[in-house]
């Protein structure tokens, strides 16, 4: 089968697409023949070793956690889940970017009918910070909640989510993304020099804010719109934990296969989007990575196996 390999740390040049032997499930796992992964902006950190001190790469390494496909084996001791069945799930061992992956039984949902695969394989990790950040925040209803990257892969879900919770929400993102934002009940407010501003125009008061993006926002939250550090959530500052008392949670503390089963049910229900920027061929993993790292995107790249 091809999986995407790499054995060094570096640029995406040191991505390569191998010929590997078919993995076989141990007890309590499943093997999936994947549809559809999702790449993330953690995975391309780890690839550059920037991760390195929190997590490390073993050489050769695979790469990817998001998935969605068939299951195409049960290891022992594996029950309610039967070849044929069509699952979303996610790995802890870097592999989902492949044509089959091990996954263990407990981290798999059944993928309902009306999601499509690539918004299933894009599903996961971007769906379990959302969620996560959400509840870090306390959104409760009539709550104004600020967003950093609203359009990203994260925080596309993240102000849906919100939304949801009955917040009033403004996103920031690029003019591209205004109508976007909109369309979901967003009040969108552009980026950059001024955005203090916009942002108190746009609302008395900010409650909340979820940092998807990094830079200065959390500082921003602090100082400028006054958010009680309690408030502030960051999936990149992690430095900032430490430093202010925000909070840093996300895919961890998201992680479980009934949530991924509450935000698949959300997706057939027409209730959430995964907005899916671009999807590329597993043999065009550099390219699919090289979109990613420019940026300026509106939801998830996903990989098709």
């Amino acid at each position: 089968m091809k999986a995407v390999r790499f054995d060094e740390y570096g640029g995406v040049d040191v991505l390569t697409v191998a010929e590997v032997p078919r993995p076989v499930p141990g007890p309590g796992q499943v093997l999936v023949a994947v549809k559809a992964a999702g790449i993330n902006p953690g995975e391309a950190k780890v690839r550059e070793g920037f991760l390195h001190s929190r997590w490390p790469a073993t050489f050769p390494s695979g790469q990817g956690s998001d998935l969605a496909g068939t299951v195409a084996e049960a290891g022992p001791d594996v029950t309610g889940v039967a070849a044929g069945d069509e699952v979303i799930g996610w790995v802890d061992t870097r592999s989902s970017q492949a044509g089959y992956a091990v996954v263990e039984a407990a981290n798999l949902t059944p993928k309902p009918a009306g999601v499509p695969w690539e918004a299933a394989g894009a599903l996961p990790v971007a769906g379990f910070t959302a969620w996560a950040a959400v509840r870090a925040v306390g959104v409760q209803p009539g709550d104004t909640l600020v967003v950093s990257g609203a359009a990203g892969g994260v925080g596309a879900l993240t102000v849906q989510l919100a939304r949801r919770a009955g917040a009033t929400v403004i996103g920031l993102a690029s003019p591209a993304n205004h109508a976007w934002l909109e369309a979901h009940g967003v009040l969108p407010v552009a980026y950059g020099d001024g955005v203090a501003d916009r942002i108190r125009q746009a609302a008395p008061k900010a409650d909340a804010f979820i940092d998807t993006y990094g830079g200065d926002y959390v500082e921003l939250a602090l100082d400028d719109l006054g958010v009680a550090p309690s408030r502030v959530d960051s999936i990149v500052r992690f430095d900032a934990v430490e430093k202010y008392g925000i909070k840093a949670e996300g895919n961890a503390a998201g992680a479980s296969a009934a949530t991924l089963g509450e935000l698949a049910s959300l997706i057939a229900a027409g209730e959430l989007e995964v907005p899916i920027a671009a999807t590329y061929p597993l043999d065009q993993v550099r390219e699919a990575y090289r979109r990613l790292e420019s940026g300026h995107l509106r939801g998830k790249i996903v990989l098709v196996p």
